[in-house]
């Protein structure tokens, strides 16, 4: 499943940043809010039958279909989609901690398919740990190097970890927009990037091929926003 986030937007948004989603429907989850990279979590995978918040029967217990799915990954370790399933499901409820570690599991089996290894990037992602998506996101653009949405959640990842990589984010941004010169997600995260970076002329830049490529994109506004 192909996403982006959108870089966040510094100062103007200490505390948090704005998150944008888009797959091949365009939108996976826009507006997904995402915490500092300062908050990511990444503590070891046990544990698995811990309750599920929001998931429960009304009287408290967990749902049949929740503890079958976790003891499936439990007693299934070389089940890869057990354990993915297993790590989403903590995902949707935002419990990151207990996600991750299971896609840590899922992450030993090493798939080979094209479709799992951006999956297990995306995953990693989603939890904010951009440093272990990074590699997925090589792996897979080594099999298809064209896949833009692949290109520049890998260009986020060195933007949104603790220690940001500018000029490498950059240089996967343009190498998408080098394919799609009018790709939306790519030209506002190019955008944000500069912002970040300190480089206001860039980032006006591109803000202006935003608007070129996509006058009613709501993207602009955000954007604007953020740059003033």
């Amino acid at each position: 499943m192909i996403k982006y986030l959108l870089v966040g937007a510094g100062c103007l948004v200490a505390g948090f940043f704005i998150g944008f989603f888009v797959s091949n429907n365009i939108n996976r989850n826009a507006g997904l809010q995402a915490s500092s990279p300062q908050n990511q979590l990444n503590s070891p995978f046990f544990n698995q039958q811990t309750d599920l918040r929001g998931v429960k029967e009304p009287n408290g217990a967990m749902m049949p279909d929740v503890a079958e799915t976790l003891d499936r990954a439990k007693n299934q370790p070389e089940n890869f989609e057990a354990q993915m399933t297993a790590g989403d499901m903590y995902q949707k409820i935002q419990n990151f901690e207990k996600a991750a570690g299971f896609y840590d599991a899922a992450a030993v089996l090493k798939p080979t398919e094209y479709e799992k290894i951006v999956r297990l990037g995306n995953a990693f992602f989603d939890v904010r740990q951009y440093e272990k998506a990074e590699p997925f996101y090589n792996q897979a653009l080594q099999k298809k190097p064209d896949d833009i949405s692949v290109r520049t959640d890998l260009g986020i990842t060195f933007v949104e970890r603790q220690t940001p990589d500018y000029e490498r984010a950059i240089k996967e941004f343009e190498q998408s927009l080098r394919q799609n010169a009018k790709h939306e997600p790519t030209l506002y995260n190019i955008s944000l990037a500069f912002h970040r970076k300190g480089d206001a002329q860039n980032a006006q830049k591109y803000l202006t091929e935003l608007e070129k490529a996509s006058p009613n994109s709501p993207l602009i506004g955000r954007l604007k926003q953020i740059l003033k």
